[in-house]
């Protein structure tokens, strides 16, 4: 499989995408060094909102997530912008369990579990390692945990526990990588698991869950 070429959805030869690589190209950083600096200017450039998703397809193209402040996929503008840096990078899906603040999602969707919830696979010194970039540092102070950091050589997750000692984060299911976004897979999977709420916003393509 070739994780370093762009497609649909990883379109890092758009304009957009290169802006945002142009800090990076300097022959001075290490592939690590650059996997490292994209991953948390992307973590707290663009803040992740897990309330709303959207079913049109060009929403999840990287190009069009880079225009805006925040998404819901911000694990496809990091994997976009590794690949753009020729760093092997892949989309990995899993399903998680909410144990803070999850009134909302429970209330909307019936469950406090987040399914899919998207993650990167990065390629570094001959070793796949895990990377989350969806919580700011600024959100994960609101949540008392601390932001996750990404050192290039070990898997980089959500906290399962915050600094008061409560439970977080909880991976429950991993439903594995893939070389492109697997986007009939995330929307199926999505509607499976919240049906009653996508029943009840038939008819629409960008759904606010707050």
């Amino acid at each position: 499989m070739n994780y370093l070429t762009p497609t649909y959805f990883f379109d890092f030869e758009h304009e957009h995408i290169q802006n945002i690589l142009h800090e990076f190209q300097s022959d001075s950083l290490s592939q690590k060094e650059k996997a490292i600096q994209v991953y948390l200017k992307i973590r707290d450039g663009w803040r992740y909102n897990g309330y709303l998703i959207n079913l049109n397809k060009e929403a999840y193209r990287a190009s069009e997530i880079s225009q805006k402040s925040e998404g819901h996929c911000i694990d496809i503008l990091l994997t976009t912008c590794l690949r753009g840096l020729a760093i092997p990078a892949r989309v990995h899906l899993a399903k998680v369990k909410n144990h803070i603040a999850a009134e909302t999602l429970t209330k909307k969707l019936g469950t406090n579990e987040l399914t899919p919830h998207g993650m990167v696979d990065v390629f570094l010194e001959k070793n796949w390692v895990k990377s989350c970039p969806a919580f700011n540092a600024s959100l994960c102070e609101k949540c008392n945990v601390a932001p996750l950091d990404f050192d290039g050589k070990s898997d980089s997750v959500f906290q399962e526990y915050n600094r008061g000692g409560n439970e977080f984060m909880e991976y429950v299911e991993d439903y594995g990588h893939f070389e492109d976004l697997p986007l009939d897979f995330i929307l199926q999977n999505m509607k499976e698991h919240y049906g009653q709420f996508f029943k009840q916003k038939e008819g629409q393509t960008r759904l606010d869950i707050s």
